[in-house]
């Protein structure tokens, strides 16, 4: 029996659009690197979606005890990772914070790529808490390609390719968000109909064996067809302004501290640092 999907309000909170590297780039002194504007500064890629009561955390880079300060992140529910590589899991330590604040486990959601990198890596993750919670403290729970309830929120893997490797994309509600995608299987399409919101990776201009470039974004974007697509995963060879001009309407530049807000009685609204304004 197929799970309806979340119909209620969903709040989206970039905490970083960058890529690997992240921008500014060491030793770089290109335009985007030394610019002086916010939203050229791009910490590693991830993001916090809230529906429901519950705050879901996408990924746990390298930069998220950064990010948690900054955005006074105190409180997650559940985490939901996208796939193993380094800018997307190496911060896991810092889950230790959350599980030690609110003195419980964390679950934790992701393929069996991803979850055996977690446990081989990092098993140290899946031990029973001590009485000072040093460590993180997390459930692992495997999914595959159909929702799973989580406190009354259906959340919703979608399977992507990030080169040869099967990782996920998540959907809440009329929300998804695709980060390290090269190409989407033709099953994963009709999930993401009818979207408000699309958070899609958009590496460089040029062409990439694991990543979409900015022309391959936009080609996806306009087959998937979301009221609003939002460019997320990019190097510093992408300035803010300059990507902004040349994106087709309905399609806008992420940046990090940028906040959608979906709802069923009002307009998608966006906050953040000189907020672009959205009507759909």
């Amino acid at each position: 029996m197929t799970m309806s999907r979340w119909q209620g309000e969903v709040e989206v909170l970039l905490l970083g659009v960058g890529s690997s590297g992240g921008t500014p780039a060491l030793g770089c002194r290109c335009t985007t690197c030394t610019s002086n504007d916010a939203r050229n500064t791009r910490t590693r890629a991830s993001a916090v979606i809230r529906a429901g009561g519950q705050t879901f955390l996408i990924d746990t880079g390298p930069d998220l005890r950064q990010q948690a300060l900054r955005e006074q992140l105190l409180h997650v529910d559940a985490v939901l990772y996208t796939h193993p590589h380094a800018d997307h899991l190496n911060g896991i330590d810092d889950l230790r914070a959350f599980c030690w604040l609110q003195k419980a486990a964390l679950p934790t959601f992701g393929n069996r790529l991803m979850l055996s990198h977690i446990e081989e890596r990092f098993p140290y993750t899946l031990l029973k808490p001590s009485n000072f919670w040093d460590k993180p403290v997390l459930e692992l729970h495997e999914v595959s390609s159909e929702p799973v309830d989580f406190a009354g929120v259906s959340i919703e893997p979608i399977e992507v390719l990030h080169g040869k490797w099967p990782i996920l994309g998540w959907r809440i509600g009329d929300v998804a968000y695709l980060t390290d995608v090269s190409a989407l299987p033709p099953a994963s399409l009709p999930k993401l109909a009818n979207l408000k919101v699309l958070f899609l990776d958009c590496l460089r201009e040029q062409e990439h064996p694991t990543h979409l470039s900015v022309e391959q974004a936009i080609k996806l974007a306009t087959q998937i067809g979301a009221k609003q697509t939002v460019m997320i995963h990019m190097t510093h060879e992408l300035e803010y302004h300059t990507l902004s001009q040349r994106l087709p309407a309905g399609m806008v530049v992420g940046y990090d501290g940028m906040t959608i807000a979906t709802g069923l009685n009002h307009d998608d609204e966006c906050t953040g640092p000189e907020a672009p304004t959205m009507q759909f």
